[in-house]
C-alpha cells in the first residue's frame, strides 16, 4: 500500500448506491488500483496492486469481513 496525490487523470467510481454520502471511490490505473474519500477530494490517496485489490475482493466476497457490518 502507498500513499499518493495528484491523480486528477483517473477516471473515479462510486457504488451505485452512493447517494452523495461518505463513499469511497476507486480507480485502476495500469498495475495500480486507488482508493480515496470521495467528500474529501483532496484528501489521501491508497494504491494497491492488483492482486492486492483481488485478494481483498475476493476475501469481501466469501463474507470474511462481516463480523465487522453491525
Amino acid at each position: 500500500m502507498a500513499y499518493g496525490r495528484g491523480h486528477t487523470d483517473l477516471m473515479w467510481r462510486t457504488a451505485l448506491r452512493c447517494n452523495g454520502g461518505a463513499c469511497v471511490k476507486v480507480a485502476a490505473s495500469g498495475p495500480e488500483v486507488f482508493i480515496a474519500d470521495s467528500k474529501t477530494p483532496d484528501g489521501p490517496v491508497l494504491s494497491y496492486t492488483q492482486a492486492e485489490w483481488q485478494e481483498f475482493v475476493t476475501s469481501i466476497k466469501k463474507g470474511e469481513f462481516d463480523d465487522l457490518i453491525k
